[in-house]
């Protein structure tokens, strides 16, 4: 394990990560803020990254894939660490876990807060929470990857990190290649989503900070009713929309709107799957809603769509508290957070793909009940998935199952009821944000203890990095040359 070449990497990217603090600095000096939020965080990220960076090593060849494996730990809990500094130094964040929490779920893109009122942040700070999703959602490792070519160093082990257990089609033929199409779909999404919510009746700095929440699918909002405090049912579709489509492969995207290859995108099994599944939910959230009564057929249609788009995406914003729904809605609602979106995109939870994998397991087990003699294969929108992918795929449900369980056991432990306390390492697991219980759409996670801060924090990380990369690192055979 070349240790000073991850630190000399390492170090470059804290750099490159504290560039991006001159944004809400600007945002200061244009608002009249305190400067010392985001100046001091810069300073600290500076001198973290120059002294990694002259401490390790120039690596002369490709990195292994363990180096690239604790190279990303090292990266996610870098950004939620030193990330965190900016909610620190405001007198909003009372402990260091606090600003950690916050940081954590902005970068991963969970969308969990510890503030009862988000409103009373100043505007350079809040900028921030919602850049962190912006950063967080394509990924902090697929923004550095980029400048790996410029160390003559190939990323590739950093990029199957990144997407460990999921697929990863490459556009181009070097990752970096790969890295800035992906980056420029990104950000002429962006772009887009912008001037619609502009169009809205939202500031530009709304506009900007929900762009942001919405792509990175993240779920921080300006306001502390989320989108139901603009009560717009245009913003509303808007923001439905465009949640689904940052839930998607954005190699889709790329094939749909720059190649051209429209036919490809709408024959992808797992984007298929995904618009059937958010179709069936809607529908099945829209009758419940119907039939509670007092509530007309478009209002109902808006808030069943908005509510299922925003947690199969794992966005989390909210127009509605559904935990006073009817049963029917919120056990959909509870499912779907395990589901997420497509892979290769922004959204978290196991993935549709995965799913469809599922579906096909069981379905051979039950054709091999029949034909015990049988040899079958497990296709998925026509191609043969090796056994080496189904054993990783059952070997990642059994990791989540057990990290959940132990998350849920560890965070009942600090106090929290159980229904609380499932629902919040599920909702932080899969980067959803709002949970059930005392971290519902109208609560927080604030009254929560520092413990169980730390331990929903980790589950963000180790979430986010699909806990094959979070967990491979406490294995002793891992360390061992």
């Amino acid at each position: 394990m070349r240790f000073r070449a991850v630190a000399f990497i390492a170090g470059l990217f804290i750099l490159l990560l504290g560039s991006t603090l001159l944004v809400p600095l600007f945002v200061a000096l244009l608002y009249g803020d305190d400067l010392r939020p985001c100046g001091y965080t810069l300073l600290i990220m500076a001198a973290v990254g120059f002294s990694l960076r002259y401490a390790g090593e120039k690596p002369r060849t490709e990195l292994a894939v363990r180096e690239g494996i604790l190279l990303v730990v090292v990266l996610w809990v870098a950004a939620a660490i030193l990330g965190g500094l900016p909610f620190y130094f405001t007198p909003h964040y009372p402990t260091f876990a606090d600003a950690v929490f916050e940081a954590a779920s902005g970068f991963t893109t969970t969308g969990a807060t510890v503030l009862a009122k988000v409103e009373v942040l100043p505007p350079s700070v809040q900028f921030w929470r919602h850049f962190a999703h912006w950063i967080g959602g394509m990924g902090v490792v697929l923004l550095g990857i980029a400048i790996l070519p410029l160390l003559g160093v190939g990323g590739v082990h950093l990029y199957r990190a990144e997407f460990s257990g999921a697929k990863s089609e490459k556009l181009k033929p070097r990752i970096a290649e790969t890295a800035m199409a992906l980056w420029r779909i990104y950000f002429l999404m962006t772009v887009v989503l912008v001037f619609l919510l502009k169009a809205g009746g939202m500031t530009w700095f709304e506009a900007l900070c929900h762009t942001f929440s919405t792509l990175g699918t993240g779920g921080f909002s300006t306001r502390t009713a989320s989108i139901g405090g603009f009560s717009s049912a245009y913003i509303e579709y808007v923001i439905a929309f465009f949640m689904l489509l940052a839930a998607m492969n954005f190699t889709r995207h790329y094939m749909l709107l720059i190649e051209r290859r429209g036919t490809r995108f709408w024959r992808d099994a797992e984007i298929r799957g995904y618009l059937f599944l958010i179709a069936a939910s809607t529908l099945v959230v829209w009758i419940s809603l119907l039939a509670r009564g007092h509530i007309g057929y478009e209002k109902a249609f808006r808030e069943a769509l908005f509510q299922v788009a925003s947690i199969s995406t794992t966005t989390g914003f909210a127009t509605h508290d559904f935990e006073v729904w009817p049963h029917v809605a919120q056990l959909v609602l509870f499912a779907l957070m395990f589901v997420g979106g497509c892979t290769g995109s922004t959204a978290g939870g196991i993935k549709m793909a995965r799913l469809l994998l599922l579906f096909e397991v069981i379905h051979r087990e039950f054709k091999k009940m029949v034909e015990r003699r049988g040899v079958f294969a497990i296709f998925i929108g026509g191609e043969a998935m090796p056994e080496k992918t189904v054993q990783s795929f059952l070997n990642l449900v059994y990791l989540a199952l057990t990290f959940h369980i132990g998350a849920s056991l560890l965070v009942a432990a600090t106090g929290q009821d159980l229904i609380t306390s499932i629902s919040a390492v599920t909702a932080c697991m899969f980067s959803i944000g709002p949970g059930f219980g005392a971290v519902g759409p109208a609560d927080n996670y604030g009254h929560m203890s520092a413990l169980a801060k730390w331990i929903l924090s980790a589950a963000m990380i180790a979430g986010r990095l699909e806990f094959y990369t979070a967990l491979a690192i406490f294995i002793p055979a891992f360390w061992r040359k």
